[in-house]
């Protein structure tokens, strides 16, 4: 079982079929079909059944997929650790739409100025999305807010803070001045999916002062969400620095939550799965954060 045969099971799983993980390769289908049956036949069992015109893992597929993930990311990792003056080679990264809206766009032009011969790919999710796709090896490294829970960030994982968000209150433009949870004349809490920091942040708030958002509206962007807001459809909560992508907020209100701390952003990636081009990245994002005069937590932590 070798490492080509490896990565294009994993293709195969990705690309869902033979002829997108051909293409995606740069290989001839044929090629493709083989090297899946000869590893298929190292292994004694199949690890694709036919399902119409689709393939469909079969348990065994299933067992070998994260085994098969880890022993790739641990053979690029052995790649860049040779390489260690000269970043190179794929990084994955994960991040919440609201840092890739806001703080990455000109530092990853710096990045990839600096740094041309990474492949940076880059996707979004929620902080506990972005966590479990850390821990299973899905990308090197993430930006996520500081969980509410520490102990979703065990010792499987190290971090470094490189920003400091405030979370601020969006109603629609008109509402009264929000001191207290009682002062939301609006019961709809408009939000992204469960998973997301900073919704964990304002429920607590809500629950320690014996209220429960009777609704919560679930959307995917934060162009929505402020839509919606404007619109009267409810409130919402956002780091201040969202704000300044809206193109018009003259139909919303902006409240400070003073008790609500500001919450980091952290770089978190797993224990031991460390590369030129993350350290890279690291840096990048460290020196940033200094060059602003941003007060962050300063200790590098296995969170």
């Amino acid at each position: 079982m070798d490492l080509a045969a490896l990565i294009i099971f994993r293709a195969v799983v990705r690309e869902n079929g033979v002829t997108r993980a051909a293409a995606k390769l740069n290989r001839v289908q044929s090629n493709v079909t083989t090297r899946i049956k000869q590893l298929e036949e190292q292994l004694g069992t199949e690890l694709f059944i036919r399902d119409g015109r689709r393939l469909v893992l079969t348990p065994a597929g299933e067992t070998l997929l994260p085994y098969a993930e880890r022993l790739l990311a641990l053979a690029d990792e052995a790649r860049h650790a040779v390489r260690e003056d000269r970043p190179n080679g794929r990084l994955r990264l994960g991040t919440m739409e609201s840092v890739a809206a806001t703080r990455l766009p000109a530092l990853l032009a710096q990045y990839h100025q600096q740094w041309p011969a990474v492949a940076l790919e880059l996707e979004t999710g929620t902080t506990g999305k972005l966590i479990e796709r850390v821990r299973e090896f899905e990308v090197d490294a993430a930006l996520v807010a500081t969980p509410l829970d520490p102990a979703a960030l065990g010792e499987l994982f190290e971090s470094v803070p490189v920003f400091r968000e405030e979370l601020v209150m969006l109603t629609p433009r008109g509402h009264r001045p929000i001191h207290q949870v009682g002062d939301i004349a609006l019961s709809t809490l408009v939000a992204f999916e469960r998973g997301c920091a900073y919704r964990s942040y304002i429920e607590k708030w809500y629950l320690e002062h014996g209220v429960r958002p009777a609704r919560v509206l679930e959307l995917g962007s934060y162009h929505a969400i402020v839509a919606c807001v404007a619109a009267g459809a409810g409130v919402a909560v956002a780091p201040r620095s969202v704000l300044d992508l809206q193109a018009d907020t003259s139909n919303i209100a902006v409240h400070a939550l003073p008790d609500i701390d500001p919450v980091d952003t952290l770089l978190v990636w797993r224990r031991g799965h460390f590369s030129s081009a993350l350290n890279a990245l690291r840096r990048t994002l460290v020196e940033s954060q200094q060059a602003t005069g941003q007060t962050v937590g300063t200790a590098e932590s296995a969170a």
